[in-house]
């Protein structure tokens, strides 16, 4: 079957694996031998002094960076839409695809106890890995993150805490306003583990299963969060986490909750370190679509009117569908994060 991105010039999709010093001996005894995927543009060979902007692609939950190669039906991997967009007029760029799993799921792209140092991993190992093994332009002003949900969390939260090593955001359907976000499946955690000490025997179980359903992947979602929003000084890995509720009544513990809400992006922002550093971007770009299954239009919208309040420029847009199967909205974000950081559109 000859697919309609056939006829692009091909980029080069090259595999590395190498050793983490960072995620050696982590709580939840993750590999420390990773893969990192990178997308070279085409002809990027017969111009051997040429450097590029990186874009850092960080996928959504239960995902990894090689997960974006994988091809669909009737949506082409992401090297190939981005072989499409280059085509179509989108300046070159080198994309980088990072592997932050964790037994839980994910990491949200956080330091954490319980989880692992993730964000020192993707900033202190990986961007350097990149800067060194590929011709980049290594400036923050030559280089962007991007994501969807949890890699949109992920991708808007270096914006907002390290914009000194990323010059440009696009989060597209991002964690964000945490109440409706993640509160609609507290009482599914509470009702699937009715006591705190069957939460080991819970996760061992699901780990044999071969077989997922999605409310088990909606009750490991929140044992990820608190994982991550919510680490325990107390408990023992791998599930050392504070649940922000009471697992018999499902009310909410408010300090521990507290804890999670510092993480919140619409929060965060309050932060004047954090308006500075989104002030300091080339590009901010959000979007959402209006039936969103996880309620994260309004905290895209809560989000983008406070940054009309305080006066940082940004786009943000909605668009007529949920959280799934979403990546022709790279076809928005990618060429608009290539031109504010080509070295052009950054000057």
């Amino acid at each position: 079957m000859t697919n309609h991105w056939s006829t692009a010039p091909r980029g080069e999709v090259i595999r590395l694996e190498h050793h983490s010093r960072l995620l050696e001996r982590n709580p939840l005894g993750d590999a420390a031998t990773r893969e990192l995927a990178a997308y070279l543009p085409p002809g990027h060979d017969l111009e051997p002094t040429r450097r590029y902007p990186v874009i850092w692609v960080l996928a959504g939950y239960t995902g990894t960076g090689g997960m974006l190669e994988n091809q669909g039906a009737w949506s082409p991997p992401l090297s190939r839409r981005m072989d499409q967009l280059i085509a179509a007029g989108c300046p070159p760029v080198i994309l980088a695809l990072p592997d932050c799993f964790t037994r839980l799921g994910g990491s949200q792209y956080l330091d954490s106890s319980a989880t692992g140092p993730y964000r020192s991993y993707l900033l202190e190992e990986l961007v350097p890995l990149v800067d060194a093994r590929f011709p980049t332009l290594p400036h923050r002003d030559h280089r962007g993150v991007m994501g969807k949900s949890s890699g949109g969390y992920g991708a808007l939260c270096l914006g907002l805490e390290a914009a000194d090593t990323f010059g440009a955001v696009a989060c597209h359907s991002g964690d964000m306003y945490f109440e409706p976000c993640y509160g609609v499946d507290f009482p599914r955690v509470a009702r699937a583990i009715p006591r705190e000490e069957e939460l080991l025997p819970w996760l061992e179980r699901l780990e044999r299963q071969e077989k997922r359903e999605w409310t088990d992947l909606s009750v490991l979602n929140i044992l990820c969060m608190a994982a991550c929003y919510s680490p325990s000084e107390s408990r023992p890995p791998p599930l050392a986490l504070d649940l922000p509720f009471e697992l018999h009544t499902c009310e909410i513990r408010p300090q521990v909750f507290a804890r999670w809400l510092a993480r919140d992006p619409v929060r965060m922002l309050e932060d004047p370190a954090c308006q500075e550093a989104l002030r300091s971007l080339h590009l901010l770009y959000v979007d959402c679509g209006l039936r969103d299954e996880f309620h994260l239009q309004f905290g895209a919208r809560i989000l983008a009117r406070r940054l009309r309040e305080l006066g940082l420029p940004h786009q943000h847009e909605e668009f007529d569908d949920g959280h799934r199967s979403l990546n022709y909205r790279y076809d928005r974000s990618l060429p608009l994060l290539a031109r504010a950081l080509s070295p052009a559109g950054s000057a």
